[in-house]
């Protein structure tokens, strides 16, 4: 048996969404592929789950205009500068 992968993040976290976050369908009332929330909108996670498959945690994050659940690297930890997420990093001479 595999065992579970913590959690990075905890509930009750302030978040910001570390890229766009469009509807891929679990929001019946708004129109697949429309942009939820922006780079850097800020949330909170109300709820963790676990993606049995996968063995990654899964986070329900609400962002004031829509729950939405987030993979990890969907999400960073408030004032994350997301520049630097974005760039490859630089490897360091030996």
């Amino acid at each position: 048996m595999i065992d579970q992968r913590q959690p990075k993040y905890e509930w009750g976290q302030p978040v910001v969404a570390a890229v766009d976050l469009y509807n891929d369908g679990s929001h019946p009332d708004v129109p697949e592929d429309q942009l939820l929330v922006v780079a850097g909108g800020p949330g909170e996670i109300v709820q963790i789950g676990h993606h049995a498959e996968a063995n990654v945690p899964v986070y329900m994050v609400d962002f004031g205009v829509a729950v939405i659940g987030c993979m990890e690297e969907e999400i960073a930890v408030e004032g994350t500068d997301l520049g630097a997420l974005a760039r490859p990093s630089e490897e360091v001479a030996p």
